[in-house]
Parts: C-alpha cells; sequence; structure tokens
C-alpha cells in the first residue's frame, strides 16, 4: 500500500511571489554595484599563468636544433591523432629528428598528453591562445610554425619538472 504525501498548502505571499521577486531584485541590486570582473579583450591582453594550456609548440635549443628526437610517443598518445611524426637519421649528437613534425590545430583538443609523454620536454603547450583559420591549410602547423626558443618557454618548462 503506497503511502500518500500530503502537500504542503502555500501561505497568500508565497501564492502570489512577491517575496521570491524582492529576492531576486535584491541579488541583482547587489551584484550591479560589485567591481567588474570583465576583461576589455581587444585593448588588454590576458596573461596566462604557467600552468596555462595554449597551444602546443617545439623547443627549440640556443643552437637553433630542436629537442624532438622522433620517438613518436605524442602522436601515438594523442587522442584526436593530430599530431604526424616522421623520423630521419643524422651524424649529430642526436641519432634521430624529426624530417616531418605536423600539428592539426583543427584536431588539436590542447589537452597536454603530447606534453607529458615526451622524453625530452620538446613539445610544450605554450601560452598562445589566439588561433584564427581562413582555411584548412593554415591550421597545419608545421616545423615553421612549431618551433620557439626555449627562452620563450622556460616559466612552463620550470612549472612542468616542479609538478612532476
Amino acid at each position: 500500500m503506497a503511502l500518500k504525501r500530503r502537500k504542503k498548502d502555500l501561505t497568500f505571499l508565497e501564492k502570489i511571489y512577491i517575496p521570491e521577486i524582492a529576492k531576486g531584485l535584491a541579488l541583482t541590486f547587489k551584484n550591479m554595484l560589485k567591481p567588474k570582473f570583465t576583461m576589455q579583450y581587444p585593448e588588454e591582453k590576458f596573461i596566462p599563468p604557467p600552468s596555462y594550456r595554449g597551444r602546443p609548440v617545439l623547443v627549440m635549443e640556443e643552437n637553433g636544433l630542436e629537442r624532438c628526437v622522433a620517438c613518436g610517443l605524442c602522436s601515438r598518445v594523442c587522442p584526436p591523432l593530430a599530431i604526424e611524426v616522421q623520423a630521419a637519421e643524422t651524424d649529430r649528437e642526436k641519432e634521430r629528428y624529426p624530417i616531418k613534425f605536423e600539428i592539426n590545430m583543427l584536431r588539436c583538443i590542447f589537452c597536454g598528453l603530447c606534453e607529458e609523454v615526451c622524453p625530452e620536454e620538446a613539445i610544450v603547450m605554450s601560452k598562445d591562445y589566439e588561433l584564427a583559420f581562413t582555411n584548412r591549410k593554415d591550421a597545419l602547423y608545421g616545423k615553421d610554425k612549431l618551433l620557439t626558443p626555449v627562452k620563450q618557454l622556460q616559466d612552463r618548462i620550470n612549472f612542468l619538472r616542479n609538478y612532476k
């Protein structure tokens, strides 16, 4: 046998909703007088903290060479398959380097898994957040667009070292 629940009878003021409307208006007026936190974007630029994950970039050493050894871990761990790496042999200290390193920025979800798995700290999430493309070809970032000097990425690299 199911128990019947008796509905609570509303008072006259609850039936006409005036106290609830007054509470809503009070909340609105209280928040209107608080300071605004909106940033006027084109004039004021957002300065991201070191923990911010912007677009992925390749770290370029002071000698002009990339840190990447073309192990391919970043392309294997990428959930949307946005990274393509092709390795080549070299006579230098590092035996391999990426002859082709491309990131499809239309596919990239900025998850940071490529950065976490990289054994050489060669791919890092930068502070760049302004990405706009007029066609699909512009969204394919090769080594020419990805290579970034290590000095520009030092605060992110230090954050990653302290985080691990």
